[in-house]
């Protein structure tokens, strides 16, 4: 576990088993802030990570947030139950991650305030406010620029698509995107697979044939041109995908036993959650999986009543599996979309409507503290009750359980320094 010396040289993580937080003058309020300044470590570093989108914004208000006395213009269809944390409620369509809550943690009072999809989608792809004039590169660019891959396997994976991009960093450190999900108990067919950009295994193949037989002259253009260097890097990751037995291994979930085949439905959200859970074992950094469909403006309920319980199985199974395989600390999980859902009903469609100033994340694994809630929303679910969490926060510490420095600096092609996550702070409850 990593510490840090404090000026008159004791280690911190020392200081503290001392027991001597007060008696020196550094109080609890200011401990919280060195944490919240990325000076707190998770107990356990994560290697991995595997980030869910929900795209469309799930509604917080019918999934993790629930107000069963709110006002009848707020108040939604579905009951609350009980947990395996004491206290701790959710929706009664989630009863598979209820009894699985001491495996994740929930944050509530989650908040910003772009309330369109694209601009919501950036920025709870990257962690840092979209700006006209600079596009941020996702968590899986920055986790690949920072930590690169791990033995010959695809480092970077994204079932079926990824929406996060590579920004300045530029298209090397762009996923592999399967462009379709895995079938029950049926190999998942590595060929098939395409490289961002839409590029297929094929068109790679017959590039590298081509560069064989380039002079000296364009190899020395291709060592300095940003996009040329992206696509050798696609190269060398589909010929890894094709040559490499430890690969095509990790891609066939049939080799899966079936007691473990069982924590999974047969959805493809389940059978994406399956594969992802095999990729990181085998080696893979970071697995995006996209679950759509949550943009209720209409029939709310009746479209959750169905998608609920896709997320309750395959997430379920996912902490699961990774638990029971000894993964689940080194593996970091963050679950979002881009904003919650209003409060307020409204009764023309029966729908709720885009409403990023209150909404919900999900964290587990990679040294977080699992099994609670952290923040709260106000009596309505309107806002967070105190100041709240931003994405930015959020980022943060999603970058400290992999062991990287949010505050670190990269500089763009003009030289321009850029943060990697510019206004968040690393949430310590998280943590401690």
């Amino acid at each position: 576990m990593p510490t840090t010396i404090t000026c008159n040289g004791v280690r911190r993580r020392d200081f503290l088993k001392a027991g001597v937080i007060g008696g020196t003058g550094l109080t609890l309020a200011n401990y919280l802030k060195f944490a919240a300044a990325g000076e707190v470590a998770p107990k356990t570093q994560a290697s991995a990570a595997i980030f869910i989108n929900l795209t469309g914004g799930p509604s917080h208000m019918d999934s993790f947030d629930l107000k069963p006395d709110v006002k009848s213009e707020f108040r939604g269809e579905f009951d609350q139950i009980q947990t395996s944390v004491d206290g701790i409620e959710i929706s009664e369509h989630l009863p598979k991650l209820a009894q699985n809550m001491h495996l994740f943690t929930i944050l509530r009072g989650v908040t910003h305030t772009l309330g369109a999809h694209e601009l919501g989608t950036e920025y709870v792809n990257a962690g840092s406010r979209p700006l006209p004039s600079l596009e941020y590169p996702g968590y899986s660019a920055i986790v690949m620029k920072e930590l690169g891959g791990n033995g010959n396997i695809p480092p970077n994976v994204a079932i079926p698509a990824s929406r996060q991009k590579t920004g300045y960093l530029g298209v090397q450190y762009a996923p592999l995107n399967t462009g379709a999900t895995p079938k029950p108990g049926e190999m998942f067919s590595v060929r098939g697979l395409k490289l961002a950009g839409g590029l297929t295994i094929d068109a790679v193949e017959k590039r590298q044939a081509l560069l064989k037989d380039l002079d000296g002259a364009f190899r020395g253009f291709e060592e300095t041109n940003q996009l040329v260097k992206g696509l050798d890097k696609f190269g060398q990751q589909a010929h890894s995908m094709i040559t490499s037995p430890k690969s095509r291994e990790a891609f066939d979930i049939s080799k899966e036993s079936p007691n473990f085949q069982k924590l999974f439905g047969e959805t493809p959200f389940d059978q994406s959650c399956l594969l992802a859970s095999r990729l990181v074992e085998a080696g893979t950094r970071f697995v995006t999986i996209e679950l759509g469909g949550w943009d209720t403006h209409n029939d709310n309920w009746t479209q959750l009543r169905k998608k609920l319980p896709v997320l309750d199985s395959g997430l379920a199974g996912l902490l699961q599996g990774l638990d029971l395989k000894g993964l689940l600390e080194t593996t970091t999980v963050f679950v979002t979309g881009e904003f919650g859902r209003t409060p307020k009903i409204n009764t023309t469609r029966n729908g709720r409507d885009h409403y990023p100033r209150c909404m919900f994340m999900l964290m587990a694994g990679g040294g977080v503290k699992n099994g609670q809630v952290i923040g709260k929303s106000n009596a309505d679910a309107t806002l967070p009750d105190s100041k709240g969490f931003s994405p930015d926060d959020v980022a943060a510490s999603l970058f400290h359980t992999l062991g990287i420095n949010h505050t670190k600096e990269y500089h763009t092609d003009t030289g321009r320094p850029i943060m990697i996550v510019r206004d968040g702070h690393v949430i310590p409850e998280l943590f401690s």
